[in-house]
């Protein structure tokens, strides 16, 4: 499995084949275990052997702490990745929030307007797509900035439909 990790941002591909992983193209071999009764993981990579404290910091972000440097790591695997790209909320997005169509379709209905003010989860288009209509929902708390599109619309995959200010 492919993953993307985000160190000090910096990005680095990393893909686990059981007990083989290959960072950045290189190939090692790496064992990671717990040290029980404590947040302690013992990695062995290749030739390495690292203690790190390990503590989850929510939605694929970990704090990692080897002899008192402390570091915030984010973890992405390829699917998630790729959904991220499609509405606009990788760590590389900048400036508002963006929701694109993760799909060619037809824009059945707009259910926000301009200036109002969504929760995360919050139905904001819904879009027709192989006869099924599909609810997209805004992925964060905002405020509506911009409606690209209006039903009866029909659009291209990644196309713009609705951007949010945080």
């Amino acid at each position: 499995m492919k993953y993307f990790v985000t160190v000090e941002g910096r990005e680095i591909e990393v893909v686990v084949d059981g007990d083989r992983v290959r960072v950045d193209g290189r190939e090692l071999e790496a064992h990671l275990g717990t040290i029980p009764g404590t947040p302690l993981r013992h990695l062995l990579l290749g030739d390495r052997s690292l203690t790190l404290a390990i503590e989850p910091a929510g939605r694929g972000r970990w704090h990692l702490a080897r002899f008192g440097d402390r570091r915030e790591v984010e973890v992405v695997d390829e699917r998630t990745r790729h959904i991220q790209t499609l509405t606009g909320q990788g760590v590389q997005a900048r400036g508002p929030a963006q929701l694109k169509a993760p799909m060619p379709g037809l824009v059945a209905r707009v259910l926000v307007e301009i200036g109002q003010r969504v929760e995360a989860g919050t139905g904001v288009v819904v879009l027709e797509a192989m006869k099924m209509e599909n609810e997209l929902r805004a992925g964060q708390a905002g405020l509506v900035r911009a409606i690209a599109v209006s039903p009866g619309q029909a659009v291209e995959k990644g196309q713009l439909l609705v951007e949010f200010d945080p």
